[in-house]
């Protein structure tokens, strides 16, 4: 078919193909981003245990080596989103990709409590920028009417990531010493890296935003629809046309903390806050908490793989809901879901066995809520603004993961136990399922694009 001389809606476009062999090799590159992501991320925790025995200290000295990442994730996702807004989401992507492999590489030599913190902050600046450029270029090309379900496929590579991690650090750690999981999380990025400079494309509504290469442009949809010819067409964004007259919509950080998106975008931060300490209080300190209930560190480590394992079903589980259902009421229920399995854990449980089957199903719903929030931002905001409140609200909600490191040395120094630690988590639990009810209660009343299907911007 050629299309000449017509102007073409990019995501309309997008929305109205099959999900090519292109869009599964982006969708390929993003979950492998997102693996290196989860591995480096949990790294310290499945290493913890062998630091604390080999440099002689207190567990409770690991709190700031384990909040260090978080902190700096926090810091690159902050400032990612607005540069990727402005100079491309690939080329922010690439860079923090081949940095946070390069810093874990860096950290895996190592002498002191001091120079592990200050190397795992710098890995953690690439991490923070990573995540959210692999979520707007996912969205950006995934058709409205599956993307919930691709970003959260995307989303089982992290999952995945912290999974191989326990089970390569099971295997590793006593074989190679604690160094060499680090080194896993740092030689992999590197790899990644040169494949995403040579596979990944530029998301094209960035390109149509920009007004940037109508040719570069009709090159990537001709890989998307072979059949299809773009001879003289121009091509556009719809969102930005309907922000037309609205300065504001120049600055993307103005847009998300504008009146019409200000309630939300807090709603969003808090519900993400929330759920990011209960994530990594669990994903940092269940080898300790377990090695405490008598489990060697082998058992521990591979107990604790269950809960990212679990993760994978529930991220496609819930990213097929949110396609057909409001996805802010999906992901509610997730939470509240979160905030009953860790009463249950925490009242105690006898058998090794069912211990490890409500592991893996508080991990299925925990990992899910939170990886579902990226769907929602991602269809809450405009093209122009994509990248910096997909950004901004994984930068905020990292405290969370701060707080949730903090929370659990400090607990872990008070002498709590695992019984303990599980019961104080449905609070935040059902903080978070109330900030995403909210969330929605002020719709942006102008906001209309073609992300609706994913249910989170539907007008109620």
């Amino acid at each position: 078919m050629t299309r000449s001389e017509l102007n073409i809606d990019v995501q309309a476009f997008i929305d109205a193909q099959r999900f090519s062999p292109f869009q599964w090799t982006i969708l390929v590159l993003c979950f492998l981003v997102v693996a290196a992501d989860g591995f480096d991320t949990a790294a310290i925790g499945f290493i913890a245990p062998a630091l604390v025995q080999q440099w002689g200290i207190a567990r409770s000295a690991l709190g700031p080596v384990m909040s260090a990442a978080l902190v700096g994730l926090g810091i690159g996702a902050l400032a990612a989103g607005p540069c990727a807004d402005r100079i491309g989401r690939k080329t922010v992507l690439v860079l923090s990709v081949f940095f946070f492999g390069l810093w874990s590489l860096a950290a895996a030599r190592a002498t002191s409590i001091e120079s592990l913190t200050l190397l795992r902050f710098f890995t953690g600046l690439g991490l923070g920028a990573a995540m959210p450029n692999a979520v707007t270029l996912m969205s950006e090309y995934a058709p409205a009417r599956i993307r919930a379900v691709a970003v959260n496929a995307m989303f089982c590579g992290f999952s995945g990531g912290l999974a191989i991690g326990g089970l390569a650090s099971a295997w590793l750690i006593p074989h190679f010493g604690w160094p060499s999981v680090l080194v896993a999380g740092g030689a992999g990025p590197l790899v990644l890296s040169v494949l995403l400079i040579l596979l990944l494309p530029e998301s094209a509504q960035f390109l149509a935003v920009r007004k940037r290469a109508d040719q570069r442009i009709a090159r990537i949809l001709q890989r998307i629809a072979p059949r299809d010819r773009f001879d003289g067409c121009l091509f556009f964004a719809l969102d930005v046309r309907r922000d037309r007259g609205d300065a504001r919509s120049q600055w993307a950080l103005a847009i998300i903390l504008s009146a019409r998106y200000r309630f939300g975008t807090l709603m969003l931060w808090l519900a993400y806050f929330m759920g990011l300490l209960i994530y990594y209080l669990l994903t940092n300190w269940l080898p300790t908490l377990f090695k405490d209930m008598g489990f060697s560190a082998e058992k521990a480590a591979l107990m604790t793989s269950l809960f990212p394992l679990g993760g994978i079903v529930g991220n496609l589980c819930v990213g097929w809901v949110m396609d057909r259902f409001a996805g802010h009421r999906v992901i509610a229920f997730t939470y509240v879901l979160v905030g009953a399995l860790v009463l249950m854990v925490g009242r105690g449980v006898g058998h090794q066995v069912w211990l490890g089957a409500l592991i893996f199903l508080t991990g299925t719903v925990a990992t899910s809520a939170v990886t579902s929030m990226s769907a929602l931002a991602a269809s809450y905001y405009p093209t122009r603004a994509r990248a910096t409140g997909v950004a901004w609200m994984l930068g905020i909600g990292r405290v969370g993961g701060v707080a949730g490191a903090l929370v659990g040395a400090a607990l872990m120094g008070l002498g709590w136990q695992f019984g303990a630690v599980f019961s104080l988590l449905a609070a935040p639990a059902l903080i978070a399922a109330g900030g995403v009810v909210l969330m929605m209660r002020r719709v942006p009343f102008n906001h209309v694009s073609a992300d609706e299907n994913v249910g989170a911007v539907a007008v109620e």
